[in-house]
């Protein structure tokens, strides 16, 4: 009886939640569709909302989220291998383990002011993508860590056993046995911290990140705005026509989000069926 409880909860929990975001998606939709064109994903920002474009924000987010992947994804997996297949029993590993798991419930701002005294003013990156990147990476390291232990940690002991019986040495076993299998989960992983860093603000607005850009970014030390902060400006405005101009940056943000992730969802169906082969 319990059971069918929590499932009957769970379920209208679920549709309510289903409900909910359909209402926001047909809202975004209803009021930025009709402003989507070629002219305002190309153009640039304008004090007129019929001129303001988002190609400078666009090309930002792409750009930062690149930097933020290529900083992340390796350090991350590296620390998920280090603490799982090596330091399981150390002291140095318990310590990493206990700070990767407070960092994973640290407040983004908290990110966006060590980015700026550590990024912007102690390295000398200054406000431009490299800076804005490798803050996100320190806020979503702790979810790709913690993400890539437990796809680790699924895979089972038996694969290991067998390497090491035909040979192999742990280093062996871990790159042509255990990674492949745990691929899958550790793109899941991947998926969450990118989608996540991909919708933050503050961070971006604490290191220096500018709302107002007339140029799109051409190196990691350009100066840059993102998506989310652009949306951010216009919504603060009280023109009915900035409200229309942020409705339809929000669906290309949605677009760009979903097209990662299913780019990312792609690889792991890939490493799957590998797997299952």
């Amino acid at each position: 009886m319990k059971d069918l409880l929590f499932r009957v909860i769970a379920l209208a929990v679920l549709c309510l939640a289903l409900v909910a975001l359909a209402a926001l998606i047909w809202d975004v939709l209803y009021d930025g569709a009709g402003r989507l064109s070629w002219e305002f994903i190309r153009g640039y920002p304008s004090r007129r909302a019929a001129n303001a474009g988002i190609w400078h924000a666009l090309t930002g987010s792409v750009f930062v989220i690149l930097v933020t992947a290529a900083l992340a994804v390796p350090v991350g997996v590296a620390a998920a291998i280090y603490l799982e297949e090596y330091g399981t029993r150390s002291v140095m590993a318990r310590l990493i383990e206990i700070n990767i798991t407070n960092l994973a419930a640290v407040p983004s701002i908290i990110y966006g002011l060590l980015g700026l005294g550590l990024f912007v003013r102690t390295l000398g990156l200054g406000r431009s993508v490299m800076a804005g990147g490798a803050t996100l990476a320190l806020l979503v390291l702790p979810v790709v860590i913690l993400s890539t232990r437990e796809a680790l940690r699924a895979v089972p002991k038996s694969l290991r056993e067998g390497s090491y019986a035909l040979g192999a040495t742990k280093w062996q076993t871990i790159w042509f046995q255990v990674l492949p299998v745990a691929m899958p989960g550790i793109l899941t992983g991947l998926i969450l911290a990118l989608s996540r860093a991909i919708g933050e603000t503050a961070p971006l607005i604490t290191i220096g990140a500018v709302t107002f850009v007339t140029f799109a970014p051409d190196s990691v030390w350009s100066t840059f705005t993102v998506l989310p902060i652009q949306i951010f400006n216009w919504v603060s405005r009280p023109q009915v026509e900035f409200q229309a101009n942020a409705a339809a940056a929000i669906i290309v943000l949605l677009v760009l989000l979903l097209t990662l992730n299913a780019g990312a969802i792609w690889l792991r169906d890939r490493f799957q069926k590998k797997g299952q082969a």
